[in-house]
């Protein structure tokens, strides 16, 4: 280790270094916790923001792990103090999450500016926390280390492996079908989630983790490991030790985050088969680390990547086996031509220094580049007249037949529109159809909800159709899958081409040609936005008025206008 602070250079001196009333006040009150001076002086003090919560089964295990990052960081020298944070549950906030992934930005970097925190530990998992956590950590830029809340242990049912999330949809939909009786669901509830620990398929939750260590801001292997293994709470402690190393050393985020690491996370995020959701939270990232990052980037990428990791909704094994595969260092070695070698790392070292060694023990779980799961990435972005800035779609996970598609319109307003009208037995749909949902979007959700995997109309499930072309400017689930098209911009509720589609229009959609076009005049859209109005705001107070005035769009990242890198925030005067 290199340092080049002096314990007189910590931003906690301020707090606690000098000797005058105010300090008197804030030394008294740490003594009032049951702290001593031993404790805290000449010590780097770690803020560890947890994001653990009684209602986020993801996170249940993080109380506890809280406590093996204090133990690493006392042993290093350092002062650790626990910060809870919004936990995000994402099974149960409501509309979305994604409602309230910038809330936990501004309250990350809200807390590590205004406390006497000289380096971060940021403790999340569950889908919006990984983007979260880390946006803010970029913002306030003090040396900061995320640890991954880690995969739930498989599922099982009737000797089935199952997959939450992506079982979930699978069963649902065979339940509609009639396929699947009352007791078996009961049966599958009670078997599909055995522990603690985010999602165990390839959703958003393991797509980000994984991204946050192809950064270089988590340890090597840190994401690939199981929320129930015992590596789990070893790695909680390396991580509580390296904090306390990477203050003396003022290795910062900014100083980590550069264009080739972005590149590796998105290359990793292709070869993974990662949720779609990954390119608005990156982009949000990126930006907020002052590097210019689109879609474009993911779609040029994902031309050069293709998906190594057999895992579901891409593949068939789920993240437990990816572990017992190698993990990320394995599938990262596989792909060591594609990626910069030389991006440092939280831990001081490159990241071909730290998958050195690494091996892949189980082919069939991470492939070679030679024998790909998928020939392309995880992910295309389409342009046309139907989304000008852009859209997407998860090829890897599709019917193929509908990766090039021409098909009749059947529009829904809303979701409660669609929720009304899907499962009519007079519907007049066909496999062909084409399912568009509308103001779905950052504005129009309010939040994007993940209400972009619409339901197979039920007299189309009769007939054994499990997948059709549906179109939306919301999101869907990492741990979905199908033909489904996201993240339209500019969204329907703000006057976006989206808004015009009507009941019987053609959309045609070729992935390869990355083409999505709305076949309809030029001048039949132009009447058809001059009779449109715009919807009211959905919040008239409070944040969610705040949220819908300041959203920006899915192509850039759906962050606020005001967090981006607009200056430098001033140190709080200490008065």
């Amino acid at each position: 280790m290199t340092k080049v602070k002096r314990p007189e250079d910590l931003r906690s001196h301020r707090w606690l270094g000098v000797s005058d009333m105010r300090s008197f006040g804030h030394k008294s009150r740490l003594r009032q916790i049951g702290y001593d001076g031993e404790d805290w002086e000449g010590k780097p003090v770690i803020g560890i923001i947890n994001t653990w919560s009684e209602i986020n089964p993801c996170h249940a295990h993080l109380r506890v792990r809280a406590e093996n990052v204090k133990r690493g960081v006392l042993q290093a020298g350092g002062f650790p103090i626990e910060l809870p944070a919004m936990s995000l549950a994402e099974t149960f906030v409501k509309p979305t999450t994604m409602l309230y992934r910038n809330m936990l930005a501004m309250e990350t970097e809200e807390l590590l500016r205004s406390h006497p925190i000289d380096g971060a530990v940021l403790m999340g998992g569950c889908d919006k926390t990984t983007p979260g956590l880390v946006m803010g950590a970029i913002s306030m830029d003090i040396p900061a280390i995320y640890i991954p809340a880690g995969p739930m242990l498989r599922g099982n049912w009737n000797g089935q492996q199952l997959g939450s999330g992506s079982d979930v949809w699978k069963y649902w939909t065979e339940k509609r079908a009639g396929n699947i009786s009352d007791d078996e669901w009961s049966e599958i509830e009670g078997g599909i989630a055995r522990s603690f620990g985010t999602c165990m398929v390839m959703g958003t939750a393991a797509t980000m983790m994984a991204i946050a260590e192809a950064l270089g801001l988590s340890l090597p292997g840190a994401s690939s490991i199981p929320a129930a293994d015992s590596n789990h709470p070893r790695m909680c402690g390396q991580a509580g030790r390296r904090i306390v190393d990477m203050v003396w050393e003022d290795l910062t985020p900014k100083k980590i985050l550069t264009v080739a690491a972005f590149d590796n996370a998105i290359k990793v995020h292709m070869a993974m088969g990662g949720s779609t959701n990954a390119i608005i939270h990156v982009v949000a990232m990126a930006r907020r680390a002052g590097i210019p990052m689109d879609m474009e980037r993911f779609d040029q990428l994902s031309r050069e990547v293709p998906v190594l990791a057999n895992v579901r909704p891409s593949g068939k094994y789920l993240m437990e086996d990816f572990f017992y595969a190698g993990g990320l260092r394995a599938l990262m070695t596989q792909m060591k031509a594609k990626l910069d070698l030389s991006c440092i790392t939280v831990t001081g070292k490159s990241i071909g220094e730290n998958i050195d060694g690494a091996k892949v023990h189980i082919p069939d779980v991470i492939h070679s580049l030679e024998d790909p799961v998928y020939a392309e990435g995880a992910t295309a972005v389409l342009r046309g007249n139907l989304a000008p800035d852009g859209c997407v779609i998860k090829p890897a996970a599709a019917d193929k037949r509908f990766l090039k598609h021409r098909g009749k319109a059947i529009a829904f307003d809303d979701y409660n529109h669609m929720m009304r009208e899907i499962d009519r037995d007079d519907l007049d749909v066909t496999p062909d159809h084409i399912l568009v949902l509308k103001n779905a979007g950052p504005k129009g959700g309010p939040g994007m909800p993940e209400w972009g995997m619409l339901p197979i109309p039920k007299r189309l499930l009769a007939q054994g159709v499990r997948d059709m072309v549906r179109i939306s400017d919301g999101r869907m689930s990492g741990t979905s899958y199908g033909a489904c098209i996201l993240h339209v911009a500019p969204e329907s509720f703000v006057g976006g081409p989206l808004a015009f589609v009507q009941t019987g229009d053609e959309i045609e959609i070729d992935v390869d040609a990355r083409r999505i076009h709305l076949h309809v005049s030029d001048a039949e859209l132009a009447n058809r936005k001059a009779a449109w109005k715009k919807p009211a705001p959905k919040y008239p107070r409070g944040y969610g008025a705040l949220f819908s005035e300041h959203i920006g769009q899915a192509d850039a990242g759906c962050d606020f206008d005001f967090l981006g890198p607009l200056g430098p925030v001033p140190e709080p005067e200490i008065h």
